[in-house]
């Protein structure tokens, strides 16, 4: 561009005229036109710059309050699997009651020990995390693995216990006489102060074998008998105190010591749930409680192995 042209940009001009009223002279103002078109441009620019960054404005909100609905979303999801995750440890809990449940019957009945043992102590927990961190992200797919693994091992579990439940379904139904003559209820409700095995004896103060149960509680609770048999001792023995003694078939015999009465006799015949005594303190005895036995051919077991009740 020349000195010319430039001095023709600037000597072209606009002329603007105001006039106030009729009584005035008129005011004249000139602009050269290349400010003015340099004005309107500067000032439409403006605009578009304003119109594109209030765009990005709006487009970073959006994106925000999408951000913010996706950390709810993820917290949630994230709640829900922790929730999962608690109500699978529980469903793994009740599977392992029933699995003692269904050893306890086998043992009873003789069959062969249960299926599905493996693997009972698997629980699942944690702390729920709601951010969009790694570890958040690494915490909830591990969880999600974690559940779907446990679930499967919930499943194939509770299928072999219903193969296990079946089979003991239909043993019993075979069996009838031997499950009433099984003792499987507690004989009376109380606190246990002394298992089955080996401990110190409040006499003698030295390790001695302890062949049944201790149950304590009130002087004249109910004993009652749990399964049915045949009476064949009621006497007051030394160390037992007023003893009761059950023959209850198929090998299996049931002693109930200590007892402040004995409301049976000899010869009698009781079902399960009949009263037999009441509870005492009567001969080697350091306080109100019922000594339960259960021997098995003449051999004393463990008689928690014979309670199928909680």
């Amino acid at each position: 561009m020349t000195g010319k042209d430039i001095k023709d940009l600037f000597s072209k001009e606009y002329t603007i005229i105001f006039v106030p009223n009729v009584t005035e002279q008129f005011k004249r103002y000139s602009f050269p036109r290349f400010f003015i078109h340099l004005a309107f441009g500067m000032l439409f620019l403006s605009f578009v710059a304003l119109g594109y960054f209030g765009y990005l404005y709006h487009a970073q909100q959006k994106l925000l309050t999408e951000l913010d609905s996706l950390r709810k979303e993820r917290a949630t999801l994230t709640l829900e699997l922790h929730k999962l995750s608690n109500q699978a440890s529980e469903i793994t809990t009740q599977l392992a009651r029933i699995e003692q449940f269904d050893k306890k019957l086998r043992v009873i009945t003789d069959m062969e020990k249960a299926v599905g043992q493996e693997g009972k102590d698997k629980f699942l927990g944690g702390p729920v995390m709601d951010t969009f961190s790694p570890a958040s992200r690494d915490y909830t797919q591990s969880l999600m693995d974690s559940l779907k693994g446990d679930l499967g091992w919930l499943k194939n579990n509770a299928d072999s216990q219903e193969v296990s439940l079946f089979e003991l379904d239909e043993f019993f139904k075979d069996q009838s006489s031997l499950l009433a003559h099984t003792p499987s209820i507690w004989p009376a409700k109380g606190f246990v102060t002394s298992t089955f095995g080996y401990r110190r004896s409040p006499f003698t103060k030295r390790q001695e074998m302890h062949e049944g149960l201790d149950v304590s509680t009130q002087v004249g609770s109910p004993i009652i008998s749990p399964a049915k048999g045949v009476v064949i001792r009621a006497f007051y023995h030394k160390g037992y105190g007023n003893l009761v003694e059950i023959d209850h078939g198929y090998g299996v015999v049931t002693r109930f010591g200590h007892n402040s009465r004995n409301l049976v006799k000899p010869g009698q015949l009781v079902n399960r749930g009949d009263l037999i005594a009441e509870v005492g303190s009567t001969g080697h005895s350091t306080g109100p409680h019922m000594h339960y036995e259960v021997l098995l051919n003449g051999v004393p077991v463990n008689p928690d192995r014979y309670i199928l009740e909680d």
